[in-house]
């Protein structure tokens, strides 16, 4: 058994569960998502005492979709699942946690230290007295780990992981075993808040790499900015804003750096994925002879199925740890000093104008004659011209994904989507701890897209965000299936095929009033202007679903080419 401290020993005695709680407090936490267990029910008595909120949430998989929605609005989340059975359920949110670079503590509570010694037949468990399997299995999708086994290092252990998951910006596991939970740590600690700054870069080397950048930043003749996911993943949003607004380069986003940039300053040009991108942006992002590629992850989707066309001797990649220069890579660089740098003495650079992005809806698009079905080329622009500033946009893997591509935002709209782990269904859970992480930030409105299959995944979150008293406006877009499936593999195969819901009677389902939700169908563009240009809809004053239909075999045209791209890839031998 872990021996205790004396609490005749501590200047300030704190439970081990208390100082955690009162830790993740201190980061920003304000709500903690998770399912309840036997093995962390006393643990979760400490949440409301320091002044945290319990969500709980329907099952741990969807929980974990909600603290990565929460984190991406907050800075950081926390989870909270029981041994065995509740963390393997989350485990495929925190591994797009960890793919996605999304900071949540995930916190399981245990059986006993002593039980653990003794190796006993506990439920929960394989039955074989390993009691380390779990921990093994998260190891790999956590950048610290944190097993709270000793009160001695259960302080260190916990400032420790959680300034890992705020450096890193990747999910941290701790364990917190039940006879562990009550015993007690110097409360003192925290009187010292986490330092969660960033190591500084070396001033010399960091200098040098300025001056490389530099040299070839003065030489170029038609330079560009492409920002993204992980420019906002390692929050140098701001240096990243205040080299686009000086240096007036014409200036790209990625699709999973959509939203990261402000999309209504005049060089802002839109989404550059290699060829699902529009002819304009395609053109001058491969004509130029130095892109300054700020934060990238190059997988197949975040780039229309690899499909990307510059090279590497025109390219100045800027990332979390290292900047790379064409070919030549210096690692143990951070991109925040060096882009402040480079802002203070690039002086006059050439520059050559991009395209312009747009909500325009193309003329062959726009008609409304009677009956007239709501196509993905009319839907996205409009949506753009429906948005507001500080909205909160979530996209589903699918459709709504590459369809948003086509939307420029307003000033201040916060994107989320799950373009690289891609698991379906985790918008809806996403939607929940956005919504709620909304609330606690004062932002305006929380918008869901999901496609009809991938929202039959995760529904019941729906219910979560009801208990809750959360707002978020929810498009469901039927159009009978899975339809990015369909276009790399299946068209008319039955396995692309879903049953069909009353997805509005769902919400009174949930246990919703008439009070507090409203329900809207419609199946034409007509309808779908009629409810655009209703304010009591735009208002966002209650929960609302729209079941909003669409041809089954329309899709984006960025989806349907890095659909195409992916079927390649699969078919590859």
């Amino acid at each position: 058994m872990a021996s205790d401290i004396r609490s005749s020993e501590l200047k300030d005695p704190v439970d081990v569960a208390e100082y955690l709680f009162r830790r993740l407090h201190e980061v920003g936490v304000r709500a903690v998502h998770g399912v309840p267990g036997d093995y962390n029910l006393v643990a979760l008595d400490y949440i409301p005492k320091v002044g945290l909120r319990w969500v709980g949430n329907v099952n741990e998989l969807n929980a974990g979709y909600a603290a990565d929605g929460y984190a991406r609005v907050k800075g950081i989340s926390a989870v909270v699942t029981t041994f065995g059975v509740g963390e393997l359920s989350l485990l495929n949110a925190i591994a797009g946690g960890y793919s996605e670079y999304v900071p949540i503590v995930h916190i399981v509570g245990t059986p006993s230290t002593l039980s653990q010694r003794d190796g006993m037949l506990l439920h929960h468990t394989l039955g074989n007295g390993n009691f380390h399997v779990f921990a093994d299995m998260s190891k790999d999708i956590s950048c610290a780990t944190a097993k709270l086994n000793d009160p001695h290092e259960a302080a260190t252990l916990i400032d420790y992981a959680i300034r890992e998951c705020w450096v890193q910006s990747r999910p941290i596991y701790i364990t917190l075993p039940t006879d562990m939970v009550q015993k007690k740590v110097e409360g003192e600690r925290l009187n010292s808040p986490i330092d969660l700054s960033y190591p500084p870069n070396d001033t010399e080397k960091e200098d040098y790499v300025v001056e490389v950048v530099l040299k070839d930043l003065h030489a170029a003749k038609k330079p560009i900015i492409l920002v993204d996911a992980c420019a906002q993943r390692h929050r140098v949003l701001d240096e990243v804003h205040e080299l686009i607004e000086k240096s007036n380069l014409p200036t790209f986003v990625a699709p999973m750096g959509k939203g990261a940039i402000n999309e209504t300053l005049p060089n802002y040009g839109g989404v550059y994925a290699g060829d699902g991108s529009n002819q304009g942006v395609r053109e001058c992002v491969e004509s130029s002879d130095l892109v300054l590629s700020i934060g990238a992850i190059k997988s197949d989707f975040n780039t229309a199925g690899f499909t990307y066309r510059i090279s590497q001797l025109s390219t100045i990649d800027f990332h979390s740890t290292y900047i790379r220069v064409k070919y030549s890579e210096y690692p143990g660089v951070r991109m925040a000093g060096v882009l402040k740098k480079v802002v203070a003495n690039m002086g006059k650079l050439n520059i050559q104008p991009g395209p312009k992005a747009s909500n325009e809806i193309a003329h062959e698009d726009r008609g409304m004659s009677n009956n007239e079905a709501i196509t993905h080329a009319w839907l996205w622009p409009r949506i753009g011209q429906w948005l507001r500033e500080d909205d909160i946009v979530i996209t589903e893997t699918g459709t709504a994904n590459f369809g948003i591509w086509e939307t420029k935002f307003p000033r201040g709209v916060l994107a989320l989507s799950q373009v690289l782990w891609g698991s379906i269904g985790y918008s809806v859970g996403a939607c929940q701890g956005a919504a709620l992480a909304a609330r606690e930030t004062g932002r305006r409105r929380t918008i869901l897209f999901v496609g009809d299959g991938s929202f039959e995944l995760t529904a019941q979150e729906v219910s979560t965000m009801i208990r809750q008293g959360l707002n978020p406006i929810i498009f469901v877009i039927c159009n009978s299936g899975y339809t990015i499936e369909r276009y790399i593999h299946g068209m008319d195969a039955t396995y692309n095929d879903i049953q069909q819901w009353r997805y509005k009677d769902l919400i009174p389902a949930f246990g919703a009033s008439d009070e507090n939700s409203k329900t809207y169908q419609v199946q034409t563009k007509q309808e779908a202007e009629d409810l655009f240009t209703n304010p009591d809809f735009a208002a966002a004053k209650v929960l609302q679903l729209v079941e909003l239909y669409m041809p089954k075999e329309d899709a984006p045209k960025a989806l349907k080419m890095t659909a195409e791209a992916s079927a390649r890839t699969n078919a590859k031998q």
